[in-house]
């Protein structure tokens, strides 16, 4: 019986290949819809139970089978039952806590990769599970939740009648994941623009705590984006590798380019790294030179005070015998040594640039 579970900790005892959902429900229905084409024609609909599929099998055009919601892990089991996916295949399209991989099955390829999307600031990026089924004809796609990430792509296969209409399943699945890894390309423009911030701000401005919290807190999803990027450079490698029929020959140099993007974003996201880290020392070293100006300040006051204090604590002892004072000028001497000693000590200090 399918169970829907939302903490990874909650799986613990379940048998491998436990069909149960791990990870937060974005929504509770969890709808099928299909997208059929070749190169004169194009089906789009709303598959209301498993049986809509069964046409399709016999079909030599590709089938496009999009999964929004995976809090209904019983129909997720079925759909997978249905097309013969590995029940371990199946558990792990449901957790979505997985890290992005490449595998090689038998009869398909299961592809998982995070979809990452700047929201807010720039700071901080939303990110989605997209695990992809590739095979013969049929390309599946499960989804945490309804949104506008693939409709570029069905809008392509609408109006289009090109080399995506005309090519398998296995171009559906490159033009999938090139779509995704494009998308990181607006999160690296996010992350430049607020990391180009935080620098002009330490540059030209007094650092604050506030400049403190901005740079942890970028930091901080910089490491979370990171964690999501970093494994896609092997998932394509993995894929450029692969002796599988289900990926073409021609299809590979398509697999190549979306490679080179994820090493580029990789590569960004490092060297904001290293920015951040340099940001960091920049931060340390404003306020060390603050504090030592105000050290120096402090100095320089009780560099002042300290002859005057000495002479006032010399005059101020209770001896009866002290011959200045009972001279006449002894006032006037000492009011003028208290002028003379505070001016020779910052002619001293503009000499030495200490001002």
């Amino acid at each position: 019986m399918a169970e829907s579970l939302y903490t990874s900790s909650a799986k613990v005892g379940l048998p491998p290949g436990a069909i149960v959902h791990v990870g937060d429900v974005h929504q509770a229905e969890t709808r099928i819809s299909l997208v059929d084409y070749g190169r004169d024609h194009t089906e789009e609909r709303r598959l209301e139970t498993l049986d809509d599929l069964i046409p399709y099998r016999e079909r030599e055009s590709v089938t496009w089978i999009i999964v929004e919601g995976l809090a209904d892990a019983e129909l997720v089991g079925r759909l997978g039952e249905f097309f013969a996916i590995h029940p371990l295949v199946v558990e792990d399209i449901l957790n979505v806590h997985q890290r992005p991989k490449f595998e090689e099955h038998e009869q398909f390829l299961f592809i998982v990769l995070k979809s990452l999307i700047a929201s807010g600031d720039g700071c901080r990026a939303e990110h989605e599970q997209v695990s992809i089924v590739l095979l013969e004809n049929f390309v599946l796609v499960f989804k945490e939740k309804s949104d506008e990430l693939l409709d570029p792509l069905i809008q392509r296969i609408r109006t289009s009648k090109g080399r995506l209409r005309s090519l398998g399943a296995d171009y559906l699945a490159y033009a999938i994941l090139d779509l995704i890894v494009d998308g990181f390309f607006c999160l690296v423009d996010s992350l430049d623009e607020a990391v180009n911030s935080l620098e002009d701000t330490l540059l030209t401005a007094e650092p604050t705590h506030d400049t403190l919290l901005a740079l942890q807190r970028v930091k901080r999803e910089l490491i979370h984006i990171r964690r999501y990027v970093a494994p896609i450079r092997e998932v394509m490698a993995a894929m450029l590798r692969s002796e599988s029929e289900l990926i073409q020959e021609k299809t590979r140099i398509y697999l190549r380019d979306v490679s080179d993007h994820a090493i580029r974003v990789a590569e960004s996201i490092d060297s904001f790294k290293d920015i951040l880290a340099s940001l960091m020392d920049i931060y340390v070293s404003s306020v060390s030179n603050r504090l030592n100006e105000v050290m120096k300040v402090l100095t320089i006051f009780a560099s002042i005070f300290i002859p005057l204090t000495f002479l006032t604590g010399i005059y101020g002892m209770n001896f009866e015998y002290m011959p200045e004072l009972k001279w006449k000028y002894a006032y006037f001497c000492l009011w003028g040594l208290f002028l003379v000693i505070p001016l020779a000590l910052l002619r001293y200090f503009k000499k030495k640039k200490w001002l």
